[in-house]
């Protein structure tokens, strides 16, 4: 018996390689239980927008600045979202904290990446905080997005060496590298029912 694929929306905000690597994923057939059917953006700017064209995706802008506050933003997404029906919302680099109504819209269907080894190091400074407090290892999480920040269940995690002398760029890098690895196995683990919200 074969399960129907899931719906993905993915969020993103710059430059798109989070969302370039679940793309990659799809094709490679590293995620086989779902497919991406909207890629949507903050930034009329990003350069996600191009990875998300090139691979046949439906894209949308809805820039936060157009709105009076998140609310009306975030209601704004939904909608968008809603349009789509997700099985499954990822924040790939999104780079709006998102209101609780939001958060609590998409329960259970809603993950984050972040460049940390979370609890450790939330927010938006991760890799310059973990560098700055001197540690010897840092990496990324999957987690589960509550209206908390980056404090809902974490899901999955790689470790990222740090190296005496290493600088941000460095290890953000090597972050980066594992994310695009996490992410897509991630995404495939719950798309394909392995890993279940709790």
């Amino acid at each position: 018996m074969t399960t129907s694929s899931k719906t993905i929306v993915v969020l993103f905000s710059g430059r798109g390689s989070n969302l370039n690597a679940i793309l990659e994923a799809q094709e490679t057939g590293t995620i086989a239980s779902g497919r991406v059917g909207l890629a949507l953006t903050n930034n009329p700017q990003a350069g996600g927008l191009s990875h998300a064209s090139a691979a046949g995706v439906p894209t949308a802008v809805i820039n936060h600045r157009d709105f009076p506050n998140r609310v009306s933003f975030d209601r704004a997404l939904m909608g968008r979202i809603d349009a789509a029906a997700p099985d499954l919302v990822v924040l790939a680099g999104f780079m709006r904290i998102l209101s609780a109504e939001f958060c609590e819209h998409y329960a259970g269907r809603l993950i984050n990446t972040h460049p940390s080894l979370l609890p450790a190091f939330p927010g938006a400074h991760a890799i310059a905080d973990a560098l700055a407090a001197g540690v010897d290892e840092t990496g990324c999480t999957v987690h589960w997005v509550t209206a908390e920040v980056d404090a809902g269940p974490v899901i999955a995690q790689r470790r990222v060496s740090v190296q005496p002398g290493d600088t941000q760029a460095e290890v953000e890098k090597r972050i980066l590298a594992q994310e695009h690895q996490l992410l897509p196995e991630t995404i495939e683990a719950i798309c394909s029912g392995a890993v279940a919200y709790r």
